[in-house]
């Protein structure tokens, strides 16, 4: 694929901010165009085809539940241009408002008919860093994708618990186990267009529904986290054998400060 065509710039509103940070999410139409969105989403699948003849969908998880590949930046060329386009990084910053670095970007497939929600979890649990307050990920719809596709949900204010263990993907009752209040705090569910995203606070607790639809539902995420985030050496997929220090911040070469 040639070079990308990208959209102009995105504006994003101090009422935006205010309520991000009040809630640990928000919604942003067209952070790409749709036309971007398309020639994205047409070169993920050719990712996911040959990976699929590999078997090499790396990053851990449950496949069943859904199918990532992760640090795409680091060895696709097209992919790169969507982690680092101009407009989800001027919105990332904008929301965050400190000096951030890439954790890591990864795409995210759900088959058709899978059957299998991502239920409720936090992010950050998951993460060998310490140090790090304000981790934001960016989630951007390469297709539209409904609330039968598998489109995200947030329970708004929950990024305040910075406190609670690991939780798990597959199971509905992980996080309501360790937190029982959350179970009865409010859901909003973000349906979006191709080219629309979200962005959420690495604490705030989410889940995305079972994609029941006949087509795949395509999802690119860039995860940026504080540029002094220290390494905690906890296992991961991204940072485990690769001779990072613990209690050193992560190497630039790596993830790159944006």
């Amino acid at each position: 694929m040639g070079q990308l065509e990208k959209s102009t710039s995105v504006h994003i509103s101090e009422e935006d901010i205010a309520q991000y940070r009040e809630n640990g999410f928000a919604r942003v139409h067209n952070i790409i165009s749709k036309e971007e969105a398309a020639r994205y989403a047409e070169r993920v699948m050719e990712i996911y085809e040959e990976r699929k003849v590999s078997g090499d969908f790396g990053g851990g998880g449950n496949v069943d539940v859904l199918r990532q590949i992760v640090n795409v930046w680091s060895c696709d060329e097209v992919m790169k241009e969507l982690t680092f386009h101009p407009n989800v990084l001027a919105a990332v910053k904008a929301f965050a408002g400190v000096p951030l670095r890439l954790w890591h970007d990864h795409i995210l497939i759900k088959d058709p008919h899978n059957n299998a929600p991502t239920q409720f979890h936090q992010d950050q649990p998951y993460w060998p860093h310490a140090n790090s307050v304000n981790p934001i990920s960016v989630w951007i719809a390469l297709v539209d994708v409904p609330v039968e596709k598998g489109c995200m949900s947030f329970i708004p204010g929950s990024q305040s618990r910075d406190d609670l263990p690991l939780q798990y993907l597959d199971d509905e009752r992980s996080l309501f186990g360790i937190c029982p209040e959350l179970e009865w705090e409010p859901r909003v569910t973000l349906p979006l267009k191709a080219g629309d995203c979200t962005f959420h606070h690495g604490r705030c607790a989410h889940m995305a529904n079972a994609n029941a639809t006949d087509n795949h539902r395509i999802a690119h995420v860039a995860i940026f986290t504080d540029r002094d985030t220290i390494y905690t050496g906890i296992d991961h997929a991204v940072t485990t054998g690769r001779g990072y220090t613990e209690g050193e911040t992560l190497p630039d070469e790596h993830f790159p400060q944006i």
